[in-house]
């Protein structure tokens, strides 16, 4: 009953494994909930600022501000939102390897990159291949602040006012529904010119003070916004994707418990019949 013995030592082994899958798969469910509220609140208020910075822009061409530069770009960040745990399916993998991709593609462009990282899986990945890390905020925490973000952008922003780089690049995962998230790319700096559909002369807002002064203090807070939505989305998708991978480990670790309880079942008849056989067999000789 040796091979018996090694069945059941497996079968105890993974039913602690499942034991803990499905622990993990009941708290990311419950941190799954307040990361969607989160992201659901914080939505409307990243495009509205989206669509009032982009009406004053277009509503006041004339104004240059440092941030609204358009340069030929030799040099360029990547601003990567990562989580700070893994366990959690490809979600990392997915946005890493778009970051990777954006990386060598500016390579054979002539295009000298470097990256920025928020979450610790992006601060170690990219420790590991070497890559140029300008700044980074690991960990990143269930709960990051707008002030702890601010950091980071603060560094990449004022690396374009200051023309030492000439775009910015944000990747993240944004969130789709509990079972997609997808690795997205969006063009943090240089702002993106207004579409056809803002309008540019039948309206306009009331400024107190100056409509310069506004646009500046908007700039700002639009790109500190962006990039916290952008960690709120990544945050909402970590929890959705691994309450999905460990749901389907829970799931296959109980039908590995049912082929290795056949298992035993079948090595247990077997050891019971050869028994019997033996019986009988010195049983006649006898």
């Amino acid at each position: 009953m040796a091979r018996g013995k090694e069945i059941r030592t497996k079968i105890r082994s993974v039913q602690s494994t499942q034991k803990i899958t499905r622990a993990m798969q009941t708290v990311a469910a419950a941190k799954m909930r307040k990361a969607q509220e989160r992201m659901r609140a914080a939505r409307p208020y990243v495009e509205s600022l989206v669509g009032i910075m982009r009406h004053i822009r277009a509503a006041h061409p004339e104004y240059r501000h440092p941030l609204l530069a358009v340069r030929p770009v030799r040099r360029a960040t990547l601003l990567v939102v990562t989580s700070d745990r893994g366990l959690a399916g490809a979600l990392n993998v997915n946005v890493l390897r778009a970051a990777v991709g954006l990386l060598k593609e500016w390579e054979g462009a002539g295009i000298q990159g470097d990256v920025a990282v928020l979450g610790n899986k992006g601060a170690a990945y990219f420790r590991r291949l070497e890559a140029p890390v300008v700044a980074q905020l690991a960990p990143l925490g269930d709960h990051p602040s707008l002030q702890s973000i601010a950091g980071v952008v603060k560094v990449v922003v004022d690396a374009y006012r200051k023309e030492r780089v000439d775009r910015i690049v944000l990747v993240y995962n944004r969130f789709e529904n509990t079972m997609s998230q997808v690795a997205v790319t969006e063009d943090l700096l240089p702002l993106p010119e207004p579409g056809p559909d803002v309008d540019r002369h039948r309206w306009d807002y009331l400024y107190e003070p100056e409509a310069q002064d506004v646009l500046s203090d908007i700039l700002a807070r639009y790109l500190e916004t962006r990039v916290r939505g952008a960690v709120i989305e990544n945050l909402a998708s970590e929890q959705s994707a691994r309450m999905v991978a460990m749901r389907a480990a829970t799931d296959n670790a109980g039908r590995l418990i049912g082929d290795l309880k056949l298992a035993y079942n079948k090595a247990r008849q077997a050891a019971i019949t050869q028994e019997i056989a033996e019986i009988v067999g010195g049983a006649s000789a006898v």
